[in-house]
């Protein structure tokens, strides 16, 4: 059989569904290059990679070198076959002629985070999250995190949008850097945290501005759901409530926004010491 008939054949499975490396059970997408790149680079398990046929630009050889030296299997694919193979696995078809099959984003657990910074006489930086529902929030908010050098993310089990490959993909691949732990109640956290000497503040709109403030030293970061900000709970456990000085007749930053712009205060106060 010819290469072009034998890719017809795999396209013709793979639109049907009958691809013996079909069943994603476990596992997830990721899509673009940025992302698929990343997701090879952090050494997480890449189960296969569909490339779109026709595609030859530096990028994309580039991809197929990596793959291949890493002994990743791989399949050729029509763009009308990838862009099925992300909707119907839960993307968005904007897979930029790259997609991997890879395995599902596992959590780390804090309190080895915590045991890892104290071992490593580091004052933890952990950036807490009160109920993001949007994905491409929470993918922003990990992508600013670990750019800017936190320690963790930390997401609550219920009533938040867990870790997927829109998640993935709207964070660039940091989700592959930077741990993401996933606990039962935000609160007791808070407390748990402060105990062992973390001062805890959250975004406030009525808080006190946060050039006002000292944010050096142990530092966990609350940022509340995009409409109803920190729950009450929440609130009431933490030290300190920050305030973004704001100019403009908009009331409130994107939640991934704020978390960014107060991210990089403790940042900057950090680097004063």
């Amino acid at each position: 059989m010819s290469r072009r008939g034998k890719d017809r054949d795999d396209n013709e499975r793979i639109r049907r569904g009958n691809d013996r490396d079909d069943d994603l059970s476990g596992s997830c997408l990721a899509e673009g290059r940025n992302p698929v790149r990343e997701a090879i680079t952090s050494g997480r398990t890449v189960e296969r990679v569909y490339f779109q046929e026709g595609l030859r630009d530096n990028t994309i050889l580039a991809l197929r070198e990596k793959v291949a030296k890493n002994g990743i299997p791989f399949r050729n694919a029509s763009k009308q076959v990838m862009d099925g193979i992300s909707v119907k696995h839960g993307g968005h078809g904007d897979h930029q002629g790259v997609i991997a099959i890879v395995s599902e984003y596992s959590y780390m657990d804090l309190d080895d985070v915590m045991q890892r910074l104290h071992r490593q006489e580091k004052d933890p930086f952990i950036i807490l999250l009160d109920g993001i529902v949007d994905p491409h929030n929470l993918g922003a908010i990990i992508r600013t995190a670990e750019c800017a050098g936190a320690d963790a993310v930390v997401i609550p089990k219920d009533r938040a949008v867990p870790l997927t490959s829109t998640v993935g993909r709207a964070s660039a691949g940091a989700v592959n850097h930077i741990p993401v732990c996933k606990v039962v109640n935000l609160t007791r956290t808070l407390e748990k945290l402060k105990q062992q000497g973390v001062w805890a503040v959250c975004a406030d709109m009525d808080g006190t501005p946060m050039y006002e403030l000292n944010l050096t030293g142990k530092i966990a970061l609350v940022i509340g759901n995009e409409g109803r900000g920190v729950s009450r709970l929440v609130s009431e456990t933490c030290d300190m409530k920050a305030s973004i000085p704001l100019s403009g007749r908009t009331e409130s930053l994107n939640a991934s926004v704020a978390c960014g712009v107060l991210a990089y205060e403790i940042v900057r106060q950090r680097r004063q010491i």
